[in-house]
């Protein structure tokens, strides 16, 4: 029976366990000998990350060919309008691809962990949150979909894969599962605020 690991990975944490000259790094935080990350998180990204000891599971979870739902919690610059929620749900042209179309819905303001460091803030500008879920991952997909509608991404938190949530993993801890079967289930409502 494979395992996943369920990772809170911090801002500014790089998704490799070699050393990197400016990063820390998953083997910072996880010591777990045989797993591998299944996919991947920006370092400038926070929140769920997959690893697995089993390459099966590994395909399966980053394959694109699978779609598995992932829901992000977005802090953006900005009040997002109906007419920018609408164009997320659509799909977005980013020029070299349109995403498919992805679930977006204002999000109250969630309790949640201060990042370090903080995002920038602007006096006159407001920010609010959005909850987004798509079903592709492809490079920096997420802010250059808030961006196309006009709300820059401030801070981008992963919530939750398939069925595998972030609930109740503080930033930079792990919880170790044994799985059956990969994931198919819908996201959970992405509304619930979290504080692990």
């Amino acid at each position: 029976m494979p395992d996943v690991i369920l990772f809170n990975k911090p801002y500014g944490v790089i998704t490799q366990f070699s050393d990197h000259a400016l990063h820390p790094t998953l083997s910072n935080h996880i010591d777990a000998p045989g797993f591998y990350p299944a996919g991947r998180l920006d370092t400038d990204s926070e929140g769920l990350l997959l690893l697995t000891n089993d390459g099966k599971l590994q395909a399966h979870i980053a394959d694109p060919r699978h779609k598995l739902p992932k829901t992000y919690w977005v802090q953006v610059e900005g009040n997002p309008s109906d007419e920018a929620l609408a164009a997320l749900r659509r799909g977005v042209d980013l020029g070299d691809f349109t995403t498919l179309p992805a679930l977006a819905e204002r999000l109250a303001p969630p309790d949640i962990w201060p990042r370090t460091p903080p995002i920038r803030v602007r006096k006159f500008i407001p920010d609010s949150w959005i909850a987004l879920t798509i079903r592709e991952g492809k490079n920096r997909q997420v802010r250059r979909m808030t961006a196309k509608v006009g709300l820059p991404t401030l801070r981008l938190i992963r919530m939750q894969v398939g069925d595998w949530t972030l609930e109740g993993i503080a930033p930079g801890a792990w919880r170790q599962l044994s799985v059956d079967l990969p994931p198919t289930a819908a996201p959970r409502n992405p509304r619930k605020p979290m504080r692990p």
